[in-house]
């Protein structure tokens, strides 16, 4: 299932009562970025939604999305290594949200999220990085 934006009055919906469901402020956004880390190497790329569905969430419409290569913010980038060293994952893929004025937002990591798209789109190498990591000639 793909976000959707909610109404305050949606909550209360008998149909939401029956499982479980997460919950998130809408941040407003310029683009969001996946920061993909391999062990203490870091590779950020914005993903630019081009359709109204890939505003609200971009994997409801890869079709629309343009992609670019960029570099965190320093404490962004501390951050994500303090928080996959805390984890101990040797592997994380951020999602974040950067508002117009530049502020980013962070939504989540995932120890599994995929890379190949962003890799495929920017040529990022990641692939090469997870490779270096497993042969232990990663850097840290």
């Amino acid at each position: 299932m793909y976000a959707s934006l909610l109404a305050h009055d949606d909550i209360g919906h008998p149909s939401i009562a029956s499982t479980a469901h997460l919950f998130q402020e809408w941040v407003p956004k310029a683009h969001e970025v996946r920061l993909t880390a391999v062990g203490g190497r870091l590779f950020a790329a914005e993903i630019h939604a081009n359709s109204d569905a890939a505003r609200v969430d971009w994997r409801s419409d890869y079709d629309s999305l343009s992609y670019q290569v960029c570099e965190p913010p320093v404490a962004v980038a501390q951050g994500a290594r303090r928080m996959i060293g805390q984890l101990g994952l040797p592997y994380g893929a951020f999602d974040f949200v950067v508002s117009p004025s530049g502020e980013w937002t962070f939504l989540e990591v995932n120890p599994n999220g995929q890379y190949g798209f962003i890799e495929q789109a920017t040529g990022l190498p990641i692939t090469a990085a997870i490779c270096d990591y497993l042969e232990g000639t990663g850097r840290a």
